[in-house]
């Protein structure tokens, strides 16, 4: 029973201390134009060079749900709706919670391994010493490029899925493709649309702070920066699920 309260209490001060790194965050905001040559960097990294994964993980996500749904909507002779259920699927919840999987991995685990080294060699000790605010050195560069490069990632899973999905519908399913392009826009309605163009800002920002908090709290040597690394990218990954049922369960249906 003592290391159950033990571990809540740290958890609870693991919270406190994610919730002042926020409100240093959020202060810090207003001055974030100098630092945006470190933002600009992050989003390349953040950013371009997860354009591969992003583009691999819609096209086949897209291959699948087109494929599975084919073939169980064509045991009721309703094939052609296939295109309706690759674009919701896509835009609504496979699109942004690929894309949010995917760059909790990748992104997490950068932001978590990059501060935690710093952490551990004393560099941010250094930062303090010559006066320059760690938040807003590393933390707000990695936040605004998280929140400026998600949405057209986003937008890349969603396209590349729905289209590989059309030519899966077309070669695999005997699907005409105006067949498929009609059920795939006139089912789509503007709430689907914000939901899943919406998903990305959240995922975003608690992706990139969420790591950012494991690799400042990292202590120790390299076994404590792997630990640090693998909670950072546990709780995104975890966040993200949660978000999406958040914004699936209530935003969606207070539309």
């Amino acid at each position: 029973m003592t290391g159950i309260a033990h571990s809540f209490k740290l958890k609870i001060y693991g919270l406190q201390e994610y919730t002042l790194m926020l409100v240093d965050l959020f202060k810090g905001l207003s001055t974030f134009w100098k630092t945006w040559a470190d933002a600009v960097n992050e989003m390349y990294w953040i950013g371009a060079r997860a354009f591969m994964p992003v583009l691999l993980g819609g096209i086949f996500v897209g291959i699948i749900l087109a494929l599975e749904t084919g073939h169980q909507l064509d045991h009721f002779g309703a094939k052609t709706l296939v295109g309706r259920t690759v674009s919701l699927g896509m835009i609504r919840e496979l699109g942004p919670v690929i894309t949010g999987l995917l760059l909790a991995a990748r992104t997490g685990a950068k932001n978590a391994s990059e501060l935690g080294a710093m952490q551990i060699s004393e560099q941010i000790d250094a930062l303090r010493a010559f006066g320059t605010s760690p938040i807003q050195k590393l933390v707000i560069p990695r936040t605004i490029a998280a929140l400026v490069m998600f949405l057209p990632l986003t937008a890349i899973a969603d396209i590349s899925g729905i289209l590989s999905g059309m030519i899966v519908s077309k070669l695999s399913l005997s699907i005409d493709t105006s067949f498929f392009w009609h059920s795939a826009l006139s089912s789509l309605l503007m709430k689907d649309i914000f939901v899943g163009f919406i998903k990305p800002f959240f995922f975003a920002f608690f992706i990139s702070t969420i790591s950012c908090y494991y690799g400042f709290s990292t202590r120790g040597g390299t076994v404590a920066l792997g630990k640090t690394t693998i909670n950072a990218v546990v709780y995104s990954s975890l966040i993200v699920l949660v978000l999406d049922f958040i914004f699936t369960k209530v935003v969606w249906e207070l539309l």
